[in-house]
């Protein structure tokens, strides 16, 4: 009787979305998100569909993402994997840091460059990114960019030393495979799960941020050290990239878009891409708890690149290491920091996520609340690791271990308020705009405005100044860190309004849809075709 009522019920919807389908057509109407017969991310989908109303299906098993339960954890694990690799990546050059600075003799100013250039090329391409991923296949579109992101990783490692630009070059197009996963990853997560689910999904991805973060510091030191050459660090993560790639084309199913979240009376259909930041600028929750991710990623930033070297500089100042005179240099800090980076990280994300998920049976506004006081907390324990250093190298730890763990309280909750307060047709665009707008006033120049700022501050080459010069520069982020805090706090006043919004989102009369015109297609409004 069961499995006759729920195939029952499988029939009228599948009858349903057919009528709908061809109403849709015969007046004109726009295909949704996948109209390229490559690119289509509904070719696994509708295979699906039909498995899903077969006899003998398990009821457990169907979904309207069009991917079966165990087939959704193991594409969230894959993803995860592949976040993890990211960020790995990413902090593997500030592991080894001082051994590029005396290998290519550069100051502190260039030093912030390789940063800099890497999160610029980055940035520029998320919008891009997010387009394509609001439109074609995502898996596709990951995997391309992962090759070519382990391709160009291993052809930095070979750069010889009279060629700094070189490895500026090769380090921005990193940039590229990075932007093609970043902006796309999290959508995925959320065509897959909704709620709590999608909230613990989305906990277990950015958990893969500062670990990843952390074994990029650790793996880069140890592997330095082993090898004695820091080249061998950079080529570490290629042929665990091209794993990741292998692993995405034949595990990963592309889930249909705002199938778990959508509402038989409203469905949603893609607009243009103007109507879709004309949307985005609107909804001031995202605005706001951009701008707050954004001081977020001007810390990290900071403390991602600088804060190894800084810590190696004050060892140096106080008597406890010798400089740096020759290859390899002592880069015991880069493993420490790792750890911490690994630790606090995993302690930030999960007290943020059960911090948000107790406070949300109080308040709606839990989650910007959570971020606010992340960020707030974070600044004072900051700033007293910064001046703590030249003093006692374990208060130093502590204070860094205390205002890391606060900083990751942001990094899930912060995806998931993006996810339901915009729709699911706009959610790799807005992914992409807050990649943009993060990294462009964040961590895209922070690196480099703390060395330039310490390259200025410095009166001589003593390893006085050098230490000083970089601690004066470093204390910035405790500062922006409390103008995060009062980002979140503003958002935490439209939040309400916003997500009720979206999840009661329904296409207007005025928005417009794609007709035939002279074989081509062509946008009017809707009211303008519908009798």
């Amino acid at each position: 009787m069961t499995w006759l009522v729920i195939n029952h019920t499988a029939f009228r919807q599948y009858c349903w979305h057919r009528t709908h389908s061809s109403l849709a057509v015969s007046r004109g109407s726009a295909p949704t998100s996948d109209s390229a017969p490559f690119f289509s991310d509904d070719s696994e989908a509708e295979g699906t569909e039909e498995l899903d109303g077969a006899p003998g299906q398990r009821p457990d098993d169907l979904s309207p993402s069009g991917v079966s339960r165990v087939r959704s954890v193991l594409t969230v694990s894959i993803l995860c994997y592949i976040n993890l690799l990211n960020y790995m990546d990413r902090f593997t050059v500030a592991g080894v840091l001082p051994d590029i600075e005396r290998y290519f003799r550069i100051d502190d100013g260039k030093s912030g460059l390789l940063q800099t250039v890497f999160i610029c090329s980055y940035m520029f391409l998320a919008p891009f990114f997010g387009y394509l991923g609001d439109r074609y296949n995502r898996k596709l579109i990951m995997s391309v960019g992962i090759s070519f992101w382990s391709l160009v990783t291993l052809a930095s490692s070979y750069t010889p030393k009279e060629y700094f630009w070189a490895l500026l070059l090769t380090r921005g197009l990193v940039g590229v495979g990075e932007a093609s996963y970043s902006t796309i990853a999290p959508t995925i997560i959320a065509d897959l799960y909704v709620k709590e689910k999608r909230t613990q999904m989305l906990s277990i991805f950015y958990f893969a941020i500062p670990v990843g973060s952390g074994l990029g510091y650790i793996v880069g030191s140890k592997v330095d050290y082993a090898a004695k050459d820091w080249h061998w660090a950079l080529r570490v993560t290629p042929g665990l990239g091209l794993i990741a790639v292998v692993l995405l084309l034949l595990v990963v199913q592309e889930p249909k878009r705002g199938a778990v979240e959508a509402r038989p009376e409203h469905h949603l259909h893609q607009t243009s891409w103007v109507a879709d930041v004309k949307a985005l600028s609107k909804n001031r929750s995202f605005v706001l708890s951009t701008f707050g991710f954004t001081a977020v990623a001007f810390v990290t930033g900071s403390l991602a690149l600088w804060a190894p070297a800084f810590l190696f500089r004050a060892a140096v100042f106080t008597g406890e290491k010798s400089p740096c005179v020759q290859e390899p240099c002592d880069t015991s800090d880069s493993l420490y920091f790792g750890i911490i980076t690994c630790v606090t990280g995993v302690l930030g994300v999960a007290s943020g996520v059960e911090a948000s998920r107790r406070l949300r049976k109080r308040t709606p506004r839990a989650d910007p609340l959570v971020c606010a006081t992340g960020l707030l907390l974070s600044a004072p324990f900051l700033y007293l690791a910064i001046v703590f250093a030249q003093a006692s190298t374990i208060a130093t730890y502590v204070f860094i271990f205390l205002g890391e763990t606060f900083l990751s309280m942001n990094w899930a909750i912060v995806a998931d308020i993006l996810l339901y307060v915009v729709v699911p047709t706009r959610r790799s665009t807005a992914e992409a705009f807050q990649i943009v707008l993060s990294h462009l006033l964040g961590d895209a120049g922070s690196p480099y405005l703390i060395g330039v700022v310490s390259d200025s501050l410095r009166k001589t080459d003593s390893y006085l100044w050098q230490f000083r010069s970089l601690q004066l520069s470093l204390l910035l982020c405790a500062f922006v860190a409390v103008g995060g805090g009062a980002f979140f706090l503003a958002t935490a006043l439209f939040i309400e309004g916003d997500r009720h919004r979206a999840e009661n989102y329904a296409p207007s009369d005025d928005e417009p849809i794609a007709v035939p015109k002279s074989g081509r297609t062509a946008r009017v409004p809707v009211s303008s075709v519908l009798i």
